[in-house]
């Protein structure tokens, strides 16, 4: 299979060069040339399980990897997943459900596609002879899962920005309390937009990106999407057949990368209804599907930190689909963007997509809600999915985070705080992290200096 970028000056790759860019040389997303009609094999899909069903998806994609080394690099990595059915279903009531995608190593959602991610890195390196470095920027789960689908692996160097003071301590303490000497947490000044231009204009530097080896952990990689596009096609897959057409996706939304590896699935015979963007306070996403204007604004932080975002990466993705393929349009609309802050649609489709926001006021009040109705706690993101929520509307809700991650939420709420072991064992490690100004130049120079002192010999 090819893969092509969606500004269309990149030559089209397979699926592991694909991964191991991360962001295509023209500073594009990489998509699939072709989609496959995944339709002839849905009734055999039925009854896998997660890693079956997620290896064979997989296939269809990595058709220049050898099958035995993609299983393999699939089933390590659900294997630790604290859930029987790595992506457990729990019914409210009759018409809601959550999808549960906290049951990973560091409890996020965001571990379905980094555990994975992490190990078709140590596939490449073995496959290639060349270490590998990690450059990425997180709101807080991204960074946590990273870091823990690659710690330890040999030729492996990990450097995660992240906003200092804005991501929740529990989040901070995943990235700065592993103990692993090739991990190198990053706290800037700023937000994490700030540190997600930065990543971006690093990875348009070519020279050093062969220089050092550098590839992307976040959500501009084709495989994060891909990997979480499996969970939703499970879960399709679990419900009523005739439920399936009729059942809304409520998804907790930053980056967009969470819900438009759903609606990927739209692309390959998938029958899904609606997809429903939940945001926070920070409604850049919510305003673009109510207005048709892509209008930047500054980050409110927030209760629900990991959707305090402005700059909404993978709707690039959406937006080729939205101009016909156009790769020249979707490189007007970007630069646009890029010179002005925002971008009008004059006729803007939102065709199978709704949104809704909630404030830092509305979030313990929707969890208050939850838990007094179904006694059934949430975490703040998962909280926002439940805003104006059509009670006799067929929803499955994905619940991004375990609950016990924001525990100042609960307090503020006056709640009963949840708890988590693996999160109370970090309470007892010395925290270490690195400060280096958020700029192109200073963080290429941290990365020289460090890689200079311990790159893995292979």
């Amino acid at each position: 299979m090819e893969f092509i970028s969606t500004r269309g000056f990149s030559d089209s790759v397979g699926f592991t060069q694909a991964v191991a860019q991360g962001l295509a040389p023209d500073g594009g997303l990489y998509l699939p040339k072709s989609f496959p009609d995944l339709s002839p094999n849905l009734k055999k899909w039925e009854d896998l399980a997660y890693d079956e069903l997620c290896f064979e998806f997989f296939k269809l994609f990595a058709t220049d990897m050898n099958p035995a080394i993609l299983k393999d690099c699939v089933y390590r990595a659900y294997s630790g997943f604290s859930a029987s059915e790595v992506a457990p279903i729990v019914s409210l009531s009759d018409q809601w459900k959550v999808l549960e995608l906290f049951h990973g190593p560091t409890l996020a959602f965001k571990d379905f596609a980094l555990q994975l991610l992490g190990n078709l890195y140590e596939a490449q390196i073995e496959r290639e002879g060349k270490p590998l470095t990690i450059l990425g920027a997180t709101s807080g789960d991204t960074g946590a899962a990273a870091i823990s689908g690659l710690v330890g692996k040999k030729g492996v160097e990990v450097f995660i920005l992240y906003p200092n003071g804005k991501v929740s301590p529990l989040q901070e303490r995943q990235m700065t309390c592993t103990g692993a000497s090739n991990v190198y947490p990053i706290a800037i000044e700023g937000t994490f937009d700030d540190a997600q231009r930065t990543v971006k204009e690093i990875f348009a530097d070519l020279c050093f990106r062969d220089e050092v080896g550098l590839s992307a952990v976040n959500s501009i990689n084709l495989a994060r999407i891909l990997a979480q596009s499996v969970y939703y096609l499970f879960a399709w897959l679990r419900l009523k057949p005739e439920c399936r057409t009729k059942t809304t996706f409520i998804v907790p939304t930053g980056n967009f990368g969470n819900v438009f590896a759903g609606w990927l699935l739209t692309k390959m015979g998938i029958e899904i209804s609606e997809f429903r963007v939940a945001t926070n306070q920070n409604d850049v996403l919510h305003q673009l599907f109510k207005t048709g204007e892509y209008a930047l604004s500054s980050v409110r932080p927030s209760l629900a930190p990991s959707m305090d975002i402005q700059v909404a990466s993978n709707f690039e993705r959406l937006l080729y689909f939205i101009l016909g393929k156009n790769s020249s349009r979707v490189q007007e609309v970007m630069t646009s963007f890029r010179k002005e802050g925002k971008y009008c649609f004059e006729k803007f489709v939102s065709s199978g997509f709704s949104s809704c926001s909630s404030s830092d006021l509305e979030i313990p009040e929707l969890i208050q809600q939850i838990w007094d109705e179904f006694d059934y706690l949430v975490d703040p993101h998962t909280a926002c999915a439940f805003k104006d929520l059509d009670p006799k509307q067929a929803s499955m809700v994905l619940a991004t985070a375990h609950p016990a991650k924001f525990p100042s939420v609960y307090e503020q709420a006056r709640m009963k705080v949840p708890r988590a072991d693996e999160l109370e064992a970090l309470l007892k490690v010395e925290p270490r992290n690195y400060q280096v100004e958020v700029d192109p130049d200073s963080i290429r120079s941290f990365i020289k200096a460090t890689l200079s002192k311990n790159r893995l010999k292979l």
